[in-house]
């Protein structure tokens, strides 16, 4: 899956589950090496959509289609 077809609610479960990977004290410094790079890949997907959507709000907001977020 493209990393710019993940659902932002979908990003923040898996973000989610890498932490209690993470966490783990039996975790490999390779897959938790592996396990912080998809995160932050992650962390990525999830700001440039919340940068869209604030970015949208704020247009509706100049247009005045909307009165209060």
């Amino acid at each position: 899956m493209n990393e710019k077809d993940i659902k932002l609610e979908d990003a923040f479960e898996r973000l989610n589950h890498i932490m209690e990977e993470l966490e783990k004290p039996d975790i490999s410094l390779e897959n938790s090496f592996n396990l912080y790079q998809e995160g932050m890949k992650l962390i990525k997907v999830c700001n440039t959509s919340i940068d869209k959507v604030e970015k949208e709000l704020i247009i509706l907001n100049e247009k005045g289609d909307i009165n209060e977020l």
